[in-house]
């Protein structure tokens, strides 16, 4: 029987920048970071979402060949893989708090659909969006 997601992972071009971003900018701590020869298994989580873990992996053997890799970073890079989404209790405040951290937005806070979002990238060119919470 199913009983959940546990990982969920992204591609990112330098596993070390993007450990930085998560853990640093985001608040994300280390879960598991283990290498096997070439090989980095590298996850993080929120601290208030242990059951859940963001894998930071880079294109590469033994997943991918040499030229899928290549596609794959230029995609990542491009921003267009889907984008992922952050629960936030308030947009603006979490947008305020991201931005002095560093964070570089490609969408300010908007009202939506009843909500407020705003959109970043991480230093690989994976995109969030960031959601309040409806009340």
């Amino acid at each position: 029987m199913i009983q959940g997601v546990e990982v969920v992972g992204l591609y990112v071009r330098d596993q070390d920048e993007a450990l930085a971003f998560y853990v640093e900018k985001l608040g994300f701590r280390v879960h598991t970071d283990v290498g096997n020869g070439d090989y980095r298994w590298l996850t993080v989580q929120h601290p208030d979402q242990p059951s859940f873990q963001l894998g930071l992996f880079t294109p590469g053997p033994p997943v991918l060949d040499a030229a899928t890799a290549q596609a794959v970073r230029a995609m990542v890079a491009k921003g267009a893989m889907p984008p992922l989404v952050l629960s936030v209790d308030d947009c603006r405040a979490a947008y305020d708090r991201l931005l002095a951290r560093g964070v570089e937005f490609t969408q300010e806070p908007v009202d939506r659909y009843g909500t407020v979002d705003a959109g970043f990238r991480d230093p690989s060119g994976n995109g969030w969006k960031m959601i309040q919470a409806r009340r």
